[in-house]
């Protein structure tokens, strides 16, 4: 099994798929290894940066897409949703509550398949990236007035904090959340925002890649993943071979080996250098 991360990896910045990945990947097919992204995006935007880039579903030699950083796997391509994950409605209102006392902007996402649904809360009156992504999804984004409006399931729960979120201030975020799973991402948006994302607990890239590797049968020896960012690490730490992008944060490149940017498809020289592909 292969699986690489999109954005940043997979997805040029500006934002565009290689056309020598494409082949890639339909070599890994050929060859008959199961092609796996996996995305924080949810299913509505992964298909729209699809749409931008000129691709139709079959042109993606994909097998399965793990999205939403894990709370949904699909089969590719087509409509068959095979595993999905979701925080009922007192979950959600204990996140909300934390994040309120720190202070942060958040939106809380529909369950999926409705996850491009979602309401927000902005209180700081200043934060660009927060805007500029209620500002991409006009006709699905709505204020949070009242806690009664709070969806009965919620996929997640983002929280954008500009600028660089610290680890002993994530880990602390972590323990008071206990009951959840806390992923932190730098923002595709501006590549400077944090994004805080709260899940149904066990909700990870790794977790998901798990799952879907027993019910395929491939032992976790057999499994290459390739990504750039921190939400990447757990899944770059359980797979057989983990490989980073060039273009990682410094701190990562400490603990994983590095292989051109994905500018620079990366994404097919991690092929070569996992042996996948001559």
């Amino acid at each position: 099994m292969f699986i690489t991360d999109f954005d940043g990896t997979l997805l040029t910045d500006h934002r565009r798929i290689r056309g020598r990945d494409l082949e890639t990947l339909a070599g890994l097919r050929s060859a008959g290894v199961t092609t796996v992204i996996a995305t924080g995006r949810s299913l509505y935007s992964f298909r729209r940066a699809l749409t931008h880039m000129g691709l139709g579903p079959e042109d993606l030699p994909l097998d399965y897409l793990i999205f939403s950083t894990g709370a949904g796997i699909m089969a590719w391509p087509g409509d068959h949703l095979i595993r999905s994950c979701s925080i009922p409605k007192d979950g959600v209102l204990a996140i909300a509550a934390c994040f309120d006392r720190l202070g942060f902007d958040y939106m809380i996402h529909k369950a999926i398949p409705d996850t491009s649904s979602f309401l927000f809360k902005f209180t700081s009156g200043r934060n660009s990236d927060f805007e500029r992504r209620i500002a991409m999804y006009p006709d699905f984004g709505r204020p949070l007035e009242t806690a009664g409006t709070i969806y009965d399931q919620s996929t997640g729960v983002l929280a954008v904090v500009p600028g660089r979120f610290p680890r002993e201030q994530l880990n602390a975020l972590r323990r008071e959340l206990f009951g959840f799973s806390v992923i932190q991402a730098t923002s595709p948006l501006d590549h400077k925002s944090s994004w805080i994302e709260v899940f149904p607990l066990g909700v990870s890239k790794s977790a998901s890649s798990q799952w879907l590797a027993r019910h395929l049968g491939v032992g976790r020896g057999m499994v290459t993943a390739v990504g750039n960012d921190y939400n990447d690490e757990d899944l770059l730490d359980w797979a057989g071979q983990g490989f980073l992008m060039e273009n990682s944060p410094a701190v990562m490149k400490n603990k994983f080996l590095s292989l051109g940017s994905n500018n620079e498809c990366g994404v097919s020289l991690v092929a070569m250098s996992a042996g996948l592909l001559s």
